[in-house]
């Protein structure tokens, strides 16, 4: 969500199909930030993402009744920033392929099976659990240390798009939403920062300025390089949830931040939206997501 006091960086909600682009090489990755989506406003400044969290509710007559906006659904955990990190939960396996998870002795044996039972305690539709859970594999593979969880992605997906369902959207088998998740234009009315076109409207539909796109909400500058290719068809589409949550999952792990730990974890998401309100809502569901999966792997 874009609002005065926003970075460059930041994200949004609402407009055309984005385009998919080759992801970048791991090195391209820079410290670019994660932007989203953007409605109503009175929002504190993020440094991050933008997202749905509003402390006031002021929405223009286009934008989206404050019941539609996923993040003020969710109720912020009483949690002292920096003192604890979600519970920890790990998908049902030990991947070193992101598109599949090596069989324990006993518990679920594909990242579909995990997924399907952890979507009967959890609510998450499974589809998007896979894309999680898909995420932590890849990056417990390439960045070990990092111990990003999908409990974390799937806080922040629920934030930011209910799963890649907002706006009555439904996510399909492939991984899109079926109608593009776009974010409202990032023009500097509403209350949302001016950040002017990127891309030509190549991603984001408008060739004016820019608007987030997706699931996890990039912007296209963000977009490009974060880019990634989470599905494994060659190309990194920010509507495409596999890609996405990869995506988000680097960048929370970037600089060799350890998202495990109580201040690591903090940092990540304060990085990804510079709100502690937004960081107590990712917490308390992230947290509840985890301790539900447990339940299923301690019977496993």
């Amino acid at each position: 969500m874009r609002s005065t006091g926003e970075t460059e960086d930041d994200r949004t909600d609402q407009a055309a199909p984005a385009e998919s682009v080759p992801p970048p090489s791991r090195r391209s990755a820079g410290a670019a930030v994660l932007a989203r989506l953007a409605v109503v406003v009175a929002v504190v400044g993020l440094a991050g993402g933008g997202v749905w969290l509003v402390t006031k509710a002021s929405a223009p007559a286009a934008s989206p009744t404050t019941t539609e906006i996923p993040a003020l659904q969710v109720k912020a955990a009483d949690v002292r920033p920096g003192s604890v990190a979600p519970a920890d939960d790990t998908v049902a396996g030990e991947g070193t392929s992101p598109q599949s998870v090596k069989p324990k002795t006993s518990g679920p044996k594909t990242l579909d099976q995990w997924a399907g039972q952890v979507a009967a305690v959890t609510g998450v539709p499974a589809r998007a659990l896979s894309a999680y859970g898909n995420a932590e594999l890849a990056l417990r593979a390439m960045q070990p240390g990092c111990k990003i969880s999908w409990a974390t992605l799937a806080g922040i997906g629920r934030i930011e798009s209910n799963h890649g369902q907002y706006g009555g959207a439904v996510l399909g088998e492939d991984g899109r939403p079926s109608k593009a998740i776009t974010g409202v234009p990032l023009d500097g009315s509403g209350g949302v920062q001016a950040i002017g076109d990127t891309d030509g409207g190549r991603i984001d539909g408008d060739p004016a300025v820019d608007r987030a796109v997706g699931p996890m909400q990039f912007i296209p500058g963000t977009w490009r390089k974060w880019a990634s290719d989470g599905n494994g068809d060659g190309l990194g589409d920010p509507q495409q949830i596999d890609d996405a949550a990869l995506a988000a999952a680097r960048y929370l792990c970037a600089g060799g931040r350890d998202m495990a730990s109580p201040s690591g974890w903090w940092a990540g998401i304060l990085s990804y939206n510079n709100s502690t309100e937004y960081a107590q809502k990712v917490f308390g569901l992230a947290d509840g997501y985890a301790k539900s999966a447990q339940t299923v792997t301690k019977r496993g």
